[in-house]
């Protein structure tokens, strides 16, 4: 167990403790002297003993001089004073590790956060630690089944991949992250980490009780640094939650998977301690620093010869706007992209994944197959020409087109409503059963669709099912009532003779009326 065994002997190295006093406290941002001594490093841990509030975490940001470091608080630091006594702990944040963090949840400094008590590890490692050498990463690519027909067929995964989730507020990005982290642990029986990383208190509480009625949470570590904490800990959550997942993947040979949400959320952190550490800003008025440290975080996340990581990170993309400096440093270091549409939400398709802005570099006849590849590229070329076709149906209507794009339209129709899919995770809100849909069958389910094999289904039918078979069963379910016994057919037959008679006598009497 190499990094054990190293954590264990950087502990066991006398550390020199040096002692220092707060000298100035502006909201998150601490001043503290150490008078006639080294100053830590940068990225040290100070701790301040507050008694029954507990201890108080600063990191180290920068030297000021005349025996002064700024540091960035870890907590709130409401109630602290002047002249506080601070300890240098003679290293970085340190968090536990290992399979007693599986089923727990935790804060940036491996603190429990669920109420059951102390986490039972042996080993602590650093938050900040260097991205494996290029030597021992590995370079074969595995395609990774998620069970949603519409990422596995257009923005396929690989294990030990980076993919991002991007969209606009409320399209379903933390919606996507439960419901892959409920198939991932349920169907490949993987561990999982998630990162809450500055999102919504309420989200974080609900993905916890979630895991634990579906018995999830066993096979996974939370870390939470939410709304309500102060920038350090959302900067450095991230951080954190890394830690725990390449612990499983160097110790365990594990195939682990690293959740994050929210990666914008990461950057504007990022952004608010550059600012309090008195830094000119970038564009936008993002940290200068902003590419480094989208670095920092992101080549740490890679496939070694022991294991990997594949990590699914969803990204907020402010107003929409894809241009955002933040935005686009992040496409930089991604496999596959998943773009969720507004324009889809409006007409109720949920995943709202864009099968035609979306992408994936893994999506390839080498990687897939020839004939995955063959039914992705044949769905998006059917989308694609049914989008050129909008502005025609919009002012000609739907009966000048040619037979053939007639057809094509009514393909496409129901190609888009077969994308959607119901979750495991939104059945309380849907009362729809959750479907997971192996890749096989969402590969002959599209291939049916295009070869013409179900032109003769509503497209109602394939909306919010899961596997083809599904949509013809739909289908012969909305058809049942006039095909079934006897009785049923025979009641319109009836009906049909003591409508028209009325009808018959009232144009007698009219005509005689008339003469």
């Amino acid at each position: 167990m190499a990094i054990a065994e190293k954590a264990e002997k950087k502990q066991e190295k006398p550390k020199k403790v040096r002692t220092g006093r707060v000298d100035q406290i502006i909201g998150p941002v601490v001043d503290v002297v150490f008078e006639g001594q080294d100053l830590p490093e940068i990225y040290h841990a100070l701790e301040i003993d507050r008694g029954k509030q507990g201890r108080l975490v600063l990191e180290v940001q920068q030297h000021r001089g005349n025996d002064v470091v700024r540091t960035i608080a870890m907590d709130s630091t409401d109630g602290l004073v002047r002249g506080t006594e601070v300890k240098d702990t003679g290293g970085p944040i340190t968090v536990p590790v290992g399979k007693g963090t599986l089923g727990r949840m935790m804060n940036v400094i491996g603190e429990p956060i669920d109420g059951k008590g102390k986490i039972e590890s042996e080993v602590r490692l650093p938050i900040h630690r260097t991205a494996p050498p290029v030597s021992e990463q590995a370079t074969d690519t595995e395609v990774l089944e998620t069970g949603i027909k519409v990422i596995d067929l257009v923005t396929t995964f690989a294990k030990g991949s980076k993919i991002g989730l991007f969209g606009g507020a409320g399209v379903g990005k933390t919606v996507i992250v439960m419901e892959l982290i409920r198939n991932i642990a349920t169907e490949h029986q993987g561990f999982s980490v998630f990162a809450g990383v500055g999102e919504r208190t309420r989200e974080g509480n609900s993905l916890w009780l979630e895991m634990n009625e579906s018995g999830v949470i066993d096979k996974t570590a939370l870390v939470f640094g939410q709304m309500n904490e102060p920038p350090g800990a959302r900067a450095r959550v991230g951080l954190t939650g890394l830690t725990l997942a390449e612990y499983f993947r160097d110790e365990f040979g594990q195939d682990v998977l690293l959740f994050i949400d929210n990666v914008f959320r990461y950057m504007l952190a990022g952004s608010e301690v550059s600012a309090l550490l008195g830094r000119l800003p970038s564009a936008v008025g993002y940290q200068p620093t902003l590419a480094t440290e989208m670095g920092d975080l992101e080549e740490r996340i890679t496939s070694t010869k022991k294991g990997s990581i594949t990590s699914v990170q969803a990204v907020f993309v402010p107003a929409d706007d894809y241009t955002d400096p933040a935005i686009a440093t992040t496409f930089a270091h991604l496999g596959a992209t998943v773009s969720l549409s507004r324009a889809i939400v409006e007409r109720g398709i949920y995943p709202a994944v864009d099968p035609l802005d979306s992408f994936s570099r893994f999506l390839t006849p080498e990687i897939v197959g020839e004939e995955h590849y063959r039914v992705a590229r044949g769905v998006q070329q059917v989308l694609q020409r049914n989008k050129e076709l909008q502005d025609i149906i919009a002012i000609l209507g739907p009966d000048e087109l040619s037979e053939d794009d007639k057809l094509l339209v009514a393909r496409a129709r129901k190609i888009e409503r077969f994308l959607s899919q119901p979750f495991f995770v939104a059945e309380i809100f849907t009362n729809r059963p959750g479907k997971y849909v192996p890749l096989k069958e969402t590969i002959r389910g599209f291939g049916e669709i295009l070869e013409g094999k179900h032109d003769d289904l509503p497209e109602q039918a394939f909306y919010m099912v899961g596997t083809i078979d599904e949509a013809v069963a739909a289908a012969r379910g909305e058809a049942a009532p006039s095909d079934d016994g006897k009785p049923k057919g025979e009641k319109p037959k009836e009906e049909t003779p003591k409508q028209e008679k009325p009808k018959a006598a009232a144009s007698e009497a009219r005509g005689k009326a008339s003469t």
